[in-house]
């Protein structure tokens, strides 16, 4: 309540109406494979085309080293190509997979992540002496230290390593124990005298810095002023923690002379080249199911499927070419746990008969989850040559597609799929009649038609989730509804709170049978929404329990359109 201390007019805002709801995106798809490089451990990446994935995760794998698990390129590549806009991806590497890196004098370099990728990276670190300054006079000695005034010291700071040249050349390296306006002590003793008066000395006092260069292919990273000073706002760990390339893990140095020396430079080289080494892509025996399932180490440390445990705005799922019962599973499991996402899985290639293909689908029961069959034909730009790929990658791509097109009751089926030249396997109508029944989605080419998505039913033995539209509908229902109606959590638990979220989510699902998603002729035989006394007991309010009953009829596609024709004879 406000208060009134003093006459006065007072004006207040209050809310008493609907709120108004949007719905959540159905067209966010994720991906989970293995990739050229890419980073394995965290949130997954936001991909939002072709060449974004590239940047981020490479090329098209080769067969020879990666065999059946190359496919999640190919897969992103048909995703964008069939309509999809925006994925995320999360890589997956061989248990036995090693990062490229380099060690020298207490720092070590090392790539982003895991791959032979890593040893194309070039570390260039060119000499950048900063601060050169004359010594206008030494006192004490080196028994007690000796105290060094410099014409200018506003470049040196405890810890900087310092070059002492004298006609322009390097003659030995030193440490700053202590800096003080113009006066700084060094670590170590100094055989030569320093101190030069003249008005253009010859014998100078430089802070060793360096520009780093970090380049992989096209990609490069420039680090201007690095410093080996492990105090510096400018030390070569802190420095380079912003790098998309490498790691950089470092202890103060033990050793002081060049700098240039932790790349393998010589003691009077101004310049250092050095190439990372040591990084492989592994062997196709560390590559093995729970690869792609991921391990969950928390926050931040998931990995695989297991990351995508770090977002709540995915809504279709795929492993592209990953057939393995356990992985699939692990899939439906991540959906069905979720509730708001959906499972688009590919049958392997080498099934072709019926009973082969239901022989893999009855390892699964979910209405979470929709399996295709078979696989796409598609050009390989990598091998010249044409070449098949699994179906879920372009399918993901229709779902996205129809869902902005038409919205998410549209049944995603009779649509094109885009950038296919052919099928892996062609079933005719008999075949189909044994595996639409069992859940298993045929991609066919018609006469005159192109190749199109031939079904939409869910892996679900129960027959009110039969179609892939109707649970996805619900998800963007259940999801939209919790999204938006957040607003009412810690609300006064009353009748003005009851009609308030009452009317917003009417108003939504009033919108959402208009559009078509839900059938009947009226509001009533579209939808009902419940919310008051005959929801809640008295126990319910005490407990802080707002429950609202929802029903809604949603659309079922024309999956047999049937035409009865019969002849009649012309009256006389």
């Amino acid at each position: 309540m406000a208060e009134y201390l003093s006459p006065g007019v007072y004006v207040e805002e209050f809310e008493s109406g609907l709120r108004p709801m949007e719905g959540v995106g159905t067209s966010t798809a994720g991906f989970v494979g293995m990739a050229e490089k890419g980073k394995v451990i965290g949130t997954p990446e936001f991909v939002t085309s072709f060449a974004d994935f590239n940047r981020k995760f490479g090329g098209y794998l080769p067969e020879s080293a990666y065999g059946e698990y190359r496919y999640l390129a190919y897969a992103v590549e048909q995703f964008f190509a069939n309509g999809g806009s925006r994925c995320y991806v999360m890589r997956t590497v061989a248990s036995d997979a090693a990062a490229a890196g380099v060690t020298a004098n207490g720092i070590s370099m090392q790539a982003k992540n895991p791959g032979k990728w890593g040893n194309e990276i070039k570390v260039t670190a060119v000499a950048a002496p900063k601060g050169k300054t004359a010594v206008l006079e030494a006192t004490g000695d080196d028994a007690t230290g000796k105290v060094y005034t410099v014409a200018n010291g506003s470049a040196f700071a405890e810890g900087d390593i310092i070059a002492i040249r004298n006609n322009g050349k390097v003659t030995g390296y030193n440490k700053i124990a202590m800096a003080q306006g113009n006066t700084i002590t060094l670590v170590n003793p100094v055989k030569e005298d320093l101190v030069d008066k003249n008005p253009v000395p010859k014998k100078v006092l430089s802070v060793c810095e360096m520009n780093i260069e970090i380049a992989y292919r096209d990609q490069v990273e420039i680090y201007e002023g690095v410093s080996l000073n492990i105090n510096s706002a400018s030390y070569i760990a802190k420095v380079l923690s912003k790098s998309e390339l490498v790691d950089v893990t470092a202890e103060e140095g033990k050793e002081i002379g060049n700098p240039l020396a932790v790349f393998g430079a010589a003691a009077d080289a101004e310049k250092a080249l050095v190439f990372l080494a040591g990084g492989t892509d592994g062997g196709k025996k560390g590559i093995t199911d729970d690869v792609f399932m991921g391990k969950d180490g928390g926050p931040g440390k998931r990995t695989g499927l297991a990351a995508f445990k770090e977002l709540n705005n995915v809504s279709i799922m795929a492993i592209p070419g990953v057939t393995s019962p356990a992985v699939q599973l692990a899939l439906v499991a991540h959906c069905t746990n979720t509730g708001a996402s959906f499972a688009v899985l590919d049958v392997p290639q080498d099934l072709t008969k019926p009973q082969d293909v239901l022989a893999h689908r009855e390892k699964i029961d979910s209405d979470y989850a929709a399996m295709y069959h078979p696989w796409i034909q598609i050009y390989d730009a990598l091998n010249k040559k044409p070449a098949y790929i699994p179906p879920s990658g372009a399918v993901c791509g229709i779902y996205a597609r129809s869902d902005v097109e038409r919205g998410v009751h549209k049944a995603p089926a009779n649509e094109v799929v885009y950038n296919c030249i052919g099928l892996s396997c062609l079933y005719n109508k008999a075949e189909q009649d044994i595996l639409n029944p069992a859940g298993v989605n045929l991609i066919r080419a018609l006469p005159g038609q192109g190749i199109r998505v031939w079904g939409a039913r869910t892996c679900s033995s129960n027959s009110l989730w039969k179609y892939v539209n109707v649970r996805r509908l619900f998800i963007y229902l259940e999801e939209s509804i919790k999204s938006q109606t957040n607003w009412a959590v810690f609300e006064p638990n009353d009748e003005m709170l009851w009609a308030r979220v009452g009317r917003t989510i009417r108003a939504f699902l009033r919108d959402m049978w208009r559009s078509g998603a839900l059938v009947g002729n009226t509001e009533d035989q579209a939808f009902y929404v419940n919310i008051g006394r005959d929801t809640m007991s008295q126990s319910d309010i005490l407990n802080g329990r707002l429950i609202c009953e929802i029903g809604v009829a949603p659309s079922r596609p024309a999956e047999f359109v049937i035409f009865r024709i019969t002849q009649f004879m012309e009256e006389s």
